[in-house]
């Protein structure tokens, strides 16, 4: 039984289709034509707009979509009952013959992942992506297996992986996010990211912000049997990666030094996803040169501090994908212009005390995306003068361009969820792009 039918749940359909699994996929929504016609093609049962409780509860095994939250009454009424739910990650392993690269964290882990899947790519390995970005691992291991494979994994994912382990693990930060789904308890979502390192041995390695202070205060309070590969911003690594005057420095076998300034992406918190992506490669004996140069080379991924056009002399910056706190202040310090910041959606418990300082050093104005702005309201208005309300990416676009100068810049930056308004960011992102476009 897989519940949803996106692009893990058709993917871990398919997998359990080739491997003669008798199959059936139900979704409390539409299923996208696209969907519809690969499941066909594979004889897969489907039911979409609602599930049949009979036929799920029958099931030997369920995979869960991570978009589907715990306290959906279906997941509540398959837990109370004892049935077996598994990600399509967890799925999918034991069916793989490739080892794994995995990559977790609150802000970061799509460009790292991206980052060391280009490195890898370009030095010639039979490489996957998949996870949160790329398409199905299980579906690339049904028709496909590739030796490596490179997986963001977001705690959601993480939750439902039992047996699971990777040969790489990556965590980039910990910061507030997704606290509705754990509590609003810091330490649950904590505990959910580390649960990458499980069933890891010495002979795997872990490769983490040694800066972080949620990452130190849990390593410091739980053992780990595992070899440690840290990286930082200030401070020396004999194994591992750091800054130092604006030099990044990799110390795996031998060392490799380049400038920052020659780093495809710019600011602290792409140096130190760098960092985090170049010691994976030289994990993998990746030569140094070669690293260097996909360390420049790369392209970020869409929704992430995107340029998108510069309207008389005012730039447009699409950040969709920032959808908490820390992605938002690393997108505000990241800033050299007085900027118009338009911010919003759903709160996923966020503490707006954190962007206080940058929003008054940078923030000329703000422009609320969201239907309830309250406590944004209530946490800026001391800081800027003005706060405007909309309800929609045009009325946002325009309101930001009525209130910026030349030389300044309007950043999308919501530091929110945002299916209040929107499908999901990329919706809210292609939004933004297209309603900039129409100025």
């Amino acid at each position: 039984m897989v519940l949803g039918a996106a692009e893990s749940g058709v993917g871990a359909a398919i997998l359990a289709a080739t491997k003669g699994m008798k199959v059936f996929v139900s979704d409390a929504g539409p299923i996208k034509d696209s969907a519809k016609i690969e499941l066909d093609r594979y004889a897969i049962d489907f039911e979409e707009h609602g599930h049949t409780l009979e036929r799920i509860m029958i099931a030997d095994q369920i995979v869960k979509s991570p978009g589907i939250p715990e306290s959906a009454h279906i997941i509540k009424t398959l837990r109370s009952a004892g049935v077996s739910i598994v990600s399509e990650i967890e799925f999918a392993k034991p069916y793989s013959k490739g080892k794994t690269i995995c990559i977790t964290g609150s802000n970061g882990k799509t460009t790292t992942t991206l980052w060391i899947y280009h490195i890898l790519k370009k030095a010639g390995f039979d490489v996957g992506l998949a996870g949160n970005v790329g398409f199905s691992y299980a579906k690339q291991v049904a028709l496909e297996d590739h030796a490596w494979y490179v997986l963001e994994l977001s705690s959601f994912q993480l939750d439902d992986m039992h047996d699971f382990k990777a040969d790489i693990a990556v965590l980039t930060n910990i910061s507030p996010d997704h606290l509705d789904r754990y509590e609003y308890k810091m330490e649950n979502y904590v505990a959910s990211k580390f649960r990458i390192l499980h069933h890891m041995t010495s002979s795997d390695f872990f490769i983490y912000n040694a800066d972080d202070p949620q990452i130190n205060q849990w390593m410091d309070s739980n053992k780990v049997d595992v070899s440690l590969a840290p990286f930082s911003a200030s401070r020396s690594q004999d194994f591992g990666g750091y800054l130092t005057n604006e030099q990044l420095i990799i110390n795996i076998k031998t060392t490799t030094t380049m400038s920052i300034h020659e780093l495809a992406l710019k600011g602290k918190h792409n140096a130190q996803n760098a960092l985090a992506a170049g010691i994976a490669a030289r994990l993998l004996d990746i030569r140094t040169d070669l690293v260097r140069e996909s360390l420049m080379d790369f392209e970020n991924v869409e929704h992430r501090l995107e340029f998108v056009a510069k309207v008389n002399g005012i730039e447009f910056i699409n950040d969709s994908k920032a959808t908490n706190i820390n992605a938002a202040w690393y997108a505000l310090e990241s800033m050299q212009n007085p900027t118009v910041w338009i911010v919003g959606g759903v709160d996923k418990g966020n503490d707006y005390s954190e962007l206080e300082a940058l929003v008054k050093a940078k923030v000329k104005a703000i422009v609320c995306l969201g239907l309830d702005n309250a406590k944004i309201k209530e946490a800026f208005a001391g800081f800027v003068e003005q706060i405007i309300e909309t309800n929609s990416a045009d009325d946002a676009v325009l309101a930001a361009y009525q209130l910026a100068s030349k030389d300044e810049t309007v950043l999308l930056s919501p530091a929110c969820a945002s299916f209040d308004l929107f499908k999901n960011y990329e919706d809210r992102g292609n939004q933004f792009k297209q309603a900039v476009r129409r100025l």
